[in-house]
């Protein structure tokens, strides 16, 4: 990591339909003292058809600092990550989804690996706390499966592939040309990660799983398309990416 007086961290909120949590989870990150780090917050609103964009709206009248990028029509999570993640101007970016399963506080931890300069990415996993909770049957061990299958094909050790933390330097992050517009994103960064030789570090971060009565939004058929991803880009040449 650079100078800590000089890192800046970019922080990345993709949001659809997140009118209950968006201001709560803005609150939490604009509050969250990173002591010399700078932060960057970059709301990607993706055309939400509830009152998010209100709010968020709203937020940034006393929070200037706060830039907000919006989508037409809901294009889905990678297409708003992939925008949040151009506009990005940090020496490091880091991933945070607008409800409130994940707590900001955990960044500290991933920052502090990068104090390595041999260090590129990290992973904040859900599955490294002894007592951990968990989405659901079905959500868990697909998780898993992939995680393990895509741990054989790439030699890797990774515990929690599908998690929303993942913290990158820019410059490396630049290099993985990513293309996928759903939640398939997340397989295709680790797997990107992974053939460019890159090792992904992983520390414990605390969860608080909600529902689909509640909002959660990932559904068995994204589980597919993720496999397909670390798949793919395990055999494809990557200057075809």
């Amino acid at each position: 990591m650079s100078d800590p007086k000089t890192t800046k961290l970019s922080i990345i909120i993709p949001c659809y339909n997140e009118e209950a949590t968006i201001t709560t989870l803005l609150d939490r990150v604009w509050s969250l003292n990173l002591n010399e780090i700078q932060k960057e917050i970059i709301v990607v609103d993706d055309g939400s058809k509830d009152q998010s964009t209100k709010h968020i709206q709203s937020f940034i009248t006393t929070h200037p600092e706060v830039q907000l990028l919006s989508a037409s029509r809901n294009k889905g999570k990678g297409a708003a990550i992939r925008h949040g993640f151009a506009a990005a101007t940090g020496d490091l970016v880091v991933i945070q989804d607008a409800d409130l399963e994940y707590d900001p506080h955990d960044w500290e931890q991933m920052l502090a690996l990068f104090r390595s300069p041999k260090v590129q990415v990290v992973f904040g996993s859900r599955r490294l706390l002894k007592d951990h909770s968990s989405s659901g049957f079905s959500y868990y061990w697909g998780a898993q499966g992939i995680t393990m299958v895509t741990n054989l094909m790439y030699g890797a050790h990774m515990t929690d592939m599908f998690t929303c933390y993942k913290m990158f330097r820019r410059s490396f992050l630049n290099t993985l040309q990513l293309q996928s517009n759903g939640f398939d994103i997340e397989a295709e960064l680790a797997a990107k990660t992974l053939r460019r030789g890159a090792t992904i570090y992983e520390v414990p971060i605390s969860y608080r799983p909600r529902s689909i009565a509640n909002g959660k939004k990932i559904r068995w058929q994204d589980g597919v398309g993720a496999l397909w991803q670390s798949v793919q880009h395990r055999f494809t040449d990557q200057r075809n990416w």
